[in-house]
């Protein structure tokens, strides 16, 4: 059961091996990863693939992958080599594990920038006086590479981050703010909007954000950059558009055409650009034709991109060709603003380059304003095959010739190189697609493309170099379909094939871990759904996508309107399965819902419900789960509803239904005391589980079923059993991209363990992830950044303590009652007692373990009746033996809380009998390994056991344990 247990704080690696990461010389391909640290180490202490899988937890299979991947990376020819060079590429880890998202986002320009010196320095003085800048000129005078030139120039002066986001592929000005937060890494949060989630984001950094093309969405833009200014204090915003924004606080900067004037130091800057691409070319230019030249760029009023067409053109015309060419376009418009005379020069300059290139290189060029982002050669192919009068075995030439004609920009990508438009030809380009009357039948074979390479994707690849591949290919897909979906879903014969590709593109997005993204496309899929079934599957996935990534209020939101397209459908037991899922969600998972629904509103769904389900076994198992969650867990009849439950599902094959009476049952263990019994049935679900593909659909019960494994291994004392879960946790795929979802119960294993680099590490991709997410409210994630504060707080860092319980008490969800114990009360306790101060922890521990009767307070009872024992034997309390003996029974199931009351009543009796209780209770720690506590029974061992113990704590980097000396 999530967020039950640790909703509220008092206010797990990706791994827990202490394995240093490998920062050294790798090839270029791509770093090595924490995870593949890992392996290496193992692989140089000579290991083979089964004992690392042992070791790490993981399967044999993984480490395959990953020492395949670590050949390649290290660029050696055998495992032999590989343990050789281990050494060399082992360092000090890092103070954090690294980041999965770049801090700067801006591209590189394949050819080199020309000139502008004058104005980059202006621009970037702009820049260091205004918050706001945007540079405005007209299509093709160059705004994007000036903008480019000066984010790189003024990047030290922003060290958090230098952001470029090209706004080209958005249609809709309402989506603006999505195409940033996307490339910020960003995603919405529950009951926040995506410019919250954002300017929570960036108002304690340092930051430029580069705004590229502006001009068709103006308003989305405009609303966004006001807002993410007010919002952030130290944030930057360089604009470029043909237009301003109109906002009152910013600073205009028109980008001129290129100079005409030669300096002393060279030609002008319009004759340079134009000699540096003639020269790429292949031509040359006498020194007595550059007045010519000059000439020429004047008549072209110094558009950048107006005088790379001319260029271009240079060797196979020649300068009188070029002349004679243009006369007739290249007069000095008058009667007009200048901005609109360079804006029709342009036009003018594109019209001629089009009427010279052959039929099917123009049918080619037009026709490629169909494509939002970079496309290969093999997409174009696709797309016009069969129409005339392009053959497929020429595409490859004509691009190549366009390219050659500056009509195309090559760019690199990871899946290699790709060609693009720049965004005024794409502009021309589809002009000329609707004077020709071709947009109908090249937006449907656009659409058809995208699906049929979408459906290539199938199955996914996530390891090694395939994967690199795979998300390079889906990156560009769902580039594809922002422009392609929202213009199919109004054309009647489009939307089946619209439809089909959000489903897909939904499933592929999960795959790709951005359950967000695919939450968003099942709901756009059930919107074009051909009829109310289809309907109804796709809301389903959707509130499965939105439970995968504990967004609770969106799930119930869909789980209630599937229902109602499921009784449009005419599927009665559907919708009561999925009225029972919803009534179920509100008492298990209130830690992934924001705003509680009122009270009532369960029986309300059950009610609904029951009528539906009409005997069918795995729907009334289902309400039967419900309401067991919505009962009393310590009472006797809840626990016949939940196996009541767990028959009906298991007679009705319901693998899920299944999981959730399970886990109901585990509840209703760890309330009565009984944390064996209640790991047993939560790792039974992971075994079910098993069997259970992972889908959008079952994402909840799969992070469930691992994060509620973890929780009950740490309640029953097994830290390795912890370990694994919390590990079978970080490998679920859709958390690839959500750090803090993913590494939540491993922090709580390594602070119990002694890992405490590793849980430091892992709070530092907590952090990241929540922040990226938006800094939910997330109850059930309280623990790890209690956890990260107290090891901070062992290692005499107060400071960071109370900011990491800060983030604590910020997740822990509004509304929920107080429960008599928390988490927090014994990891402070832990602290307390590792200072000295036992006093402090029998006033902090007031309440007797014994009242500690449900499952809230269950999972921690024993951990608790441990230090409420230590504690009242430290500070000598009259009833100190008292205490020991009450908690041996409350610490039953947990042997390493009972290992630490076997270790008090040592303490109490003060005696050779005693001592040696002291070091069987520190043997029995060591084999648990609870290196922590481990070290502390040495220290009150005393003698050299002292001296070690204190070592050893040192090399954990805790503070001196306050103990005294002496017998």
């Amino acid at each position: 059961m999530w967020a039950r247990a640790e909703s509220d704080a008092k206010a797990t690696p990706r791994r827990v091996q202490n394995h240093p990461v490998v920062t050294g010389r790798v090839s270029d391909e791509a770093a090595v990863s924490p995870r593949e640290a890992e392996v290496l180490a193992a692989v140089a202490d000579h290991l083979t693939n089964a004992e690392i899988a042992a070791r790490l937890f993981i399967s044999v299979r993984t480490v395959e992958s990953h020492v395949s991947s670590l050949l390649r990376k290290l660029q050696v020819d055998d495992r032999r080599e590989l343990a050789g060079a281990a050494e060399s590429y082992l360092t000090v880890p890092s103070t954090e594990w690294p980041d999965r998202h770049t801090s700067s986002s801006i591209p590189t320009p394949l050819t080199s920038f020309v000139g502008r010196a004058a104005e980059a320095t202006a621009l970037a003085e702009a820049l260091a006086e205004h918050r706001l800048v945007t540079a405005i000129g007209p299509g093709g005078v160059g705004k994007t590479r000036l903008a480019l030139r000066v984010a790189r120039d003024v990047e030290p002066q922003f060290p958090d981050a230098v952001w470029f986001v090209d706004l080209v592929s958005v249609t809709d000005p309402a989506l603006t703010g999505t195409a940033v937060a996307l490339t910020l890494g960003l995603s919405e949060s529950q009951g926040r909007s995506i410019e919250d989630v954002m300017i929570s984001w960036l108002a304690p950094r340092p930051a430029l954000l580069v705004l590229d093309n502006c001009e068709h969405v103006l308003d989305g833009v405009g609303v966004l950059v006001e807002r993410l200014l007010a919002g952030c204090p130290r944030l930057t915003v360089l604009a470029t558009s043909r237009a301003r924004l109109l906002l009152p606080f910013e600073q205009a900067f028109p980008v001129p055409g290129l100079s005409l004037a030669a300096t002393p130091d060279g030609p002008a800057d319009a004759v340079e650009l134009f000699l540096s691409r003639a020269a790429a070319g292949g031509a040359t230019v006498a020194e007595d034709e550059l007045s010519r030249v000059v000439a020429l760029c004047r008549g072209l009023d110094g558009s950048a991109l107006a005088i790379e067409l001319a260029a271009a053109r240079l060797p196979s015309l020649g300068l009188d060709g070029l002349e004679s060419g243009l006369a007739d376009r290249l007069v000095l418009l008058t009667g007009g603003p200048r901005l609109d005379d360079r804006h029709r020069s342009l036009r003018s300059t594109l019209d001629w380059s089009y009427r010279l290139l052959d039929e099917p290189d123009r049918a080619v060029l037009r026709r490629l304003s169909v494509f939002a982002g970079p496309f290969a050669v093999a997409s174009v192919a696709e797309v016009l095959a069969g129409w005339d009068p392009v053959a497929a075995d020429v595409v490859p030439s004509i691009l190549a010739r366009l390219a050659d004609q500056s009509l195309l920009v090559t760019t690199a990508t990871p899946g290699g190189t790709r060609y693009r438009l720049l965004e005024t030809i794409r502009q021309y380009a589809a002009t000329l697609v609707a004077d020709s009357g071709e947009t109908a039948e090249l937006h449907a074979r656009h659409l058809a493309w995208i699906l049929t390479a979408a459906r290539r994707m199938l199955p996914p690849v996530m390891d090694g170099p395939e994967g690199d591949a795979w998300r390079a290919d889906f990156d560009v897909i769902s580039t594809e379909t922002r422009q392609a979906l929202p213009r199919a879903r109004y054309v009647p014969d489009q939307r089946d094939p619209a439809y089909q590709v959000s489903l897909l593109l939904a499933e592929l997005s999960f795959d790709r871990g951005r359950p967000g993204e695919a939450q968003r496309r099942y709901e756009l899929a059930a919107e074009l759904a051909p009829d109310d079934s289809a309907a109804t599957a796709a809301l389903r996935l959707a509130a499965g996508a939105a439970e995968g990534r504990q967004f609770g209020n969106e799930a119930l939101r869909l789980r209630e309107l599937a229902a109602e397209s499921a009784l449009r459908a005419g599927d009665r037991t559907g919708a009561g399965m999925d009225l029972a899922r919803a009534a179920e969600l509100i008492r298990r998972g209130p830690g992934i819902i924001a705003t509680l629904p009122p009270e009532g509103e369960v029986a309300r769904l059950i009610e609904r419900a029951r009528p539906l389900t009409a005997d069918d076994p795995a729907a009334e198992g289902r309400i039967l789960t419900a309401e067991a969650f919505d009962a009393d867990e310590r009472d006797p009849a809840t626990r016949a509803v939940a196996e009541r439950a767990l028959a009906l599902a298991r007679s009705a094959g319901d693998l899920m239904g299944e999981s959730a009476a399970l886990d109901m049952l585990t509840t209703i263990h760890t309330a009565h005391g009984e944390p064996a019994e209640a790991l047993a049935c939560a790792v039974l679900r992971t075994e079910l589980l098993a069997k259970v593909p992972v889908t959008a659909d079952s994402a909840l019960e799969f992070f469930d079923a691992f994060q509620m494994g973890s929780a009950c291994a740490v309640a029953a004392g097994d830290l390795r059993t912890a370990h694994r879960l919390g590990e079978g946790l970080c490998d679920l795929p859709f958390y690839r991209e959500e750090d803090h979802l993913a590494t939540s119960r491993l922090i709580v294993v390594g602070l119990l363990s002694g890992a405490w680099d590793e849980a430091i590490r892992l709070s530092t991709m907590f952090q990241r992830g929540w922040e990226r997410a938006g800094r939910p409210i997330a109850g059930n994630l309280s623990p790890a950044p209690y956890a990260a504060a107290t090891v901070h707080a062992l290692r005499g860092n107060d400071v960071e303590r109370r900011r990491w319980m800060d983030i604590s008490a910020t997740l822990a969800t509004p509304g929920r009652p107080r429960e008599t114990i928390h988490f927090g009360d014994f990891f402070d306790a832990l602290v307390l007692l590792h200072r000295g101060q036992a006093a402090d922890v029998v006033a902090l521990l007031h309440e007797d373990p014994e009242d500690f009767v449900n499952h809230y307070n269950g999972m921690w009872r024993s951990w608790y009746a441990s230090a409420w024992a230590e504690a009242a034997v430290l500070a000598g309390l009259p009833d100190a033996a008292e205490r020991v003996a009450r908690a041996v029974p409350m610490t039953s199931g947990n042997p390493i809380a009972q290992a630490v009351v076997r270790r008090a009543s040592g303490l109490a009796a003060r005696d050779d009998e005693g001592r040696a209780d002291i070091a069987g209770a520190a043997a029995e720690l060591r084999c648990l390994g609870a290196r922590y506590q481990w070290f502390r029974s040495l220290v009150m061992l005393g003698g050299d056991d002292r001296e070690r113990g204190e070592q050893e704590l040192a090399a954990l980097g805790a503070t001196p344990m306050s103990w005294p000396t002496g017998p």
